[in-house]
């Protein structure tokens, strides 16, 4: 969750460069070359500025939103976000570990799921023992919880 919000706050920090210094500029740069109307430089950096522009408002929002998670409200004994979690695909047979992570953080090669995909608000609230039955686009799955390791756990570790 932490390196989460580093990454936020360097991106941000980079387009707030981007945006004081260098697109600054390269607009002045363009209007140089005089007729504005057919000039591609000065319609780029333009084009450039507004998307650095949304950009940034969205990944501020993010921050905030992230700032806003009262981790205090995030269970202890049971899963929640930034828990890890061993279940038993009962199916297959096999054991998997899961990450439950926010939306952007998700990373499904690395058991890196999203606490609002089937499998992540299937597990949500579990205990080592609970079997989750979870519908998903190819079909349905059922896992038992073998053991996790809340947000709480993980912090302590480190």
């Amino acid at each position: 969750m932490q390196d989460f919000k580093k990454k936020l706050q360097d991106e941000i920090a980079a387009l707030e460069y981007e945006l004081r210094n260098e697109l600054p500029r390269e607009i002045l740069k363009a209007r140089a070359h005089g007729d504005l109307s057919e000039n591609a430089e000065y319609h780029a950096a333009k084009e450039r500025q507004g998307f650095v522009n949304a950009r940034l408002n969205q990944l501020k929002h993010r921050l905030a939103e992230m700032s806003m998670v009262d981790f205090s409200k995030i269970p202890h004994g049971r899963v929640g976000l930034g828990s890890r979690v061993v279940v038993l695909d009962v199916k297959k047979d096999e054991r998997i570990t899961y990450s439950l992570v926010t939306t952007e953080e998700t990373d499904a090669s690395k058991g890196k799921i999203s606490t609002t995909s089937p499998i992540g608000r299937g597990l949500l609230g579990k205990e080592v023992g609970d079997i989750v039955k979870v519908q998903i686009p190819g079909g349905s799955r059922e896992f038992e919880v073998l053991e996790f390791k809340t947000i709480h756990d993980i912090t302590d570790e480190i």
